[in-house]
């Protein structure tokens, strides 16, 4: 019976095309919708987990705006901080917006990033050619600095960087080094802020740049088998010395738990996108309910001989109820190859890689074929219910 109504229903689809591909159009825009902001959200979040996770633990980051009388933290402040059990290092966050020139070539709106020794030795993989910013470079205020390889292309086309000057608020900079910003980083603020055009040189010029000598904001580094916990306790005790006590003078993020509320935040996201989408599900599911009562409406003189014949009601409403699966499961499958290709596309496109997301396949699919059953039901049933009298007469 089951193999009868499948070969019934798809002729009876068939008959007419373009009817038939208007009524799915619904149900692959929804299906499309869920698998490719499904798939592409979910792509974008396990890449930046991924920069999370490499640099999240045993990271704590300290922003110390401080009060009106006492702001930031000196080198000597953050030299006792750090001297904290458990702590093995710490980059500071410091920067500036200038223009830059070289040769003939000038770049307005450069970010230009104050870094220290330990931010190289921990983003090693990073520097392709030449070195990075060591102690001594910090401790004298060399001029000198790092620039990554797409601000090299734009500066120094065709030549090699290393040795090559640019200036920087009429000072001249030496370049000694190149950064493939697509290496691995181990640095959260780098995650948050990324590489892009930007320029990194010893932290207290950009201090002096800035006319200070206070760090507003830093990342603290602990060893792995620390009591993170423990060692923010004691950071907090330092601070409020530091700071006399007043409140909201600092703040102290363990990375661990900030990465917890990230993938909380990003189920609500998922949730609220999968919840978006399904709207043009319900959508597509009314069209296949119209679709479906208008041909229970033109087939009326066909049910009633089938009737007549001795076809029990039962059989005529799984025969139209298959019909609309049939539909919504057409609509689900172009819907999850229309939705996959974006999201390939996207994939390309962000610079993230590409994987399938199964979640979302069977979400999609499965959607489709429940709103085939739910919005295929009442047209089903009332073909079943129709009176064989009642259709006959229309012959």
């Amino acid at each position: 019976m089951l193999r009868e109504s499948i070969t019934i229903s798809w002729r009876n689809i068939t008959q007419n095309k373009f009817r038939t591909f208007l009524t799915v159009l619904g149900i692959i825009i929804g299906v499309t919708a869920i698998i490719s902001l499904v798939t592409i959200l979910q792509g974008v979040i396990d890449e930046v987990n991924r920069q999370f996770d490499s640099v999240g633990a045993n990271t704590i980051i300290v922003s110390a705006t401080g009060t009106p009388l006492k702001q930031g933290l000196s080198d000597h402040e953050i030299s006792e901080l750090v001297e904290i059990d458990g702590i093995v290092g710490w980059t500071p966050s410091v920067s500036n917006t200038a223009s830059i020139h070289a040769h003939e070539t000038t770049l307005e709106k450069v970010n230009i990033k104050g870094i220290n020794e330990v931010y190289f030795a921990r983003n090693q993989e990073m520097v392709v050619a030449g070195r990075g910013i060591n102690y001594l470079d910090i401790e004298s205020k060399n001029t000198v600095c790092v620039i990554n390889t797409d601000m090299a292309q734009k500066l120094f086309l065709g030549e090699n960087p290393i040795g090559k000057s640019i200036v920087i608020y009429g000072v001249s900079y030496k370049v000694i080094g190149l950064l493939d910003e697509t290496a691995g980083l181990n640095s959260v603020m780098t995650v948050m802020s990324g590489v892009g055009d930007s320029v990194m040189i010893p932290y207290r010029n950009v201090l002096s740049m800035n006319g200070t000598d206070r760090v507003y904001a830093l990342e603290v580094y602990t060893t792995e088998d620390a009591d993170v916990l423990g060692t923010v306790d004691q950071m907090e005790t330092y601070l409020n010395q530091v700071f006399n006590y007043k409140d909201d003078s600092y703040s102290l993020i363990e990375m661990e738990n900030l990465l917890d509320m990230m993938k909380d935040l990003q189920g609500m996201m998922r949730a609220m996108l999968v919840g978006i989408a399904s709207i043009s599900l319900l959508v597509g599911g009314i069209g296949i309910m119209n679709m479906m009562l208008v041909s229970v409406t033109e087939r009326t003189t066909e049910i009633g001989l089938r009737k007549a014949l001795g076809a029990e009601p039962r059989r005529i409403q799984i025969q139209f109820l298959t019909e609309a699966i049939i539909l919504s499961l057409m609509g689900g499958i172009m819907g999850v190859i229309v939705g996959l290709t974006l999201a390939y596309i996207a994939a390309i496109v962000i610079g993230y890689p590409f994987e399938l997301n199964i979640f979302a396949i069977v979400l999609g699919t499965g959607f489709s074929a429940a709103v085939g059953i739910i919005f295929g039901f009442a047209p089903a049933k009332k073909a079943s219910e129709l009176n064989p009298i009642d259709a006959l007469r229309s012959i």
